[in-house]
């Protein structure tokens, strides 16, 4: 696995200098606006409990690799609850009814959100454990960039709005260990794969890169769009 867990750090190098990790560090911008693509990820983050409790988990099992993926799963399939939290902490409650959010979602606007959810529910259908765990480990490197950046613009807007912002903040970061939880990378290096399956298991990094690189694209034309509003919207709140 070594050589797989190497490609992916390389990938994850590249991610993060991806233009919205460029935008979410711009100091000319408040931290409201470097957070205004938040609204656009919603399907994909609340889908994402789905894709751990009925993709990755398969229980019962004798398999010690997808034993890791159970355990891994366990960790990630509620975190969606803070994000939800953090969404009316943050006001956007306020900004769209129920009936605009849902049109919103499944919207051409977000469909990048959604074909990040089924293509990874695809890749992992015909997955095998060993396979899963490569599979974990690029989103879990991906989560890592994200959320370490999210991380600091929390920081700044607690402390003006006196508030917890449990899924952009620490307490959700302290959680993000970066790689399978209950495992570390040494433990994950030394598992043995035979041609085939490493290559199979570099194929599939690869592509789920891709994936939340086009998901990062998204994010980024949504945030430009709606800074601004977010912005008087913040002001409004205080």
């Amino acid at each position: 696995m070594k050589i797989v867990l190497a490609k992916i750090l390389e990938h994850k190098e590249a991610y993060a200098n991806l233009p919205l990790f460029q935008y979410m560090r711009d100091a000319s911008l408040s931290e409201e606006q470097r957070l205004s693509f938040y609204p656009c990820m919603a399907h994909f983050i609340l889908s994402f409990g789905d894709i751990n409790k009925y993709m990755l988990r398969s229980e019962p099992t004798s398999d010690e690799y997808q034993q890791r993926v159970n355990i891994h799963t366990y960790e990630d399939d509620h975190h969606w609850l803070w994000y939800l939290e953090d969404f009316a902490k943050l006001g956007f409650d306020n900004r769209c009814t129920p009936t605009n959010l849902m049109r919103f979602l499944w919207s051409d606007e977000t469909r990048q959100n959604r074909i990040l959810t089924y293509r990874l529910a695809a890749l992992i259908s015909t997955a095998s454990a060993v396979e899963r765990l490569a599979i974990i480990e690029a989103i879990e490197k991906t989560g890592n960039v994200l959320f370490s950046t999210v991380q600091d613009l929390a920081k700044a807007i607690e402390l003006r709005r006196n508030i917890e912002l449990r899924y952009c903040g620490a307490f959700h970061f302290n959680l993000e260990s970066g790689h399978l939880v209950g495992s570390d990378r040494i433990d994950i290096s030394e598992i043995c794969l035979n041609g085939a399956i490493q290559t199979r298991c570099l194929e599939l990094v690869d592509e789920v890169f891709g994936l939340f690189e086009s998901w990062t694209h998204e994010l980024l034309s949504y945030a430009k769009e709606n800074s601004s509003a977010i912005q008087k919207h913040t002001a409004f709140l205080g």
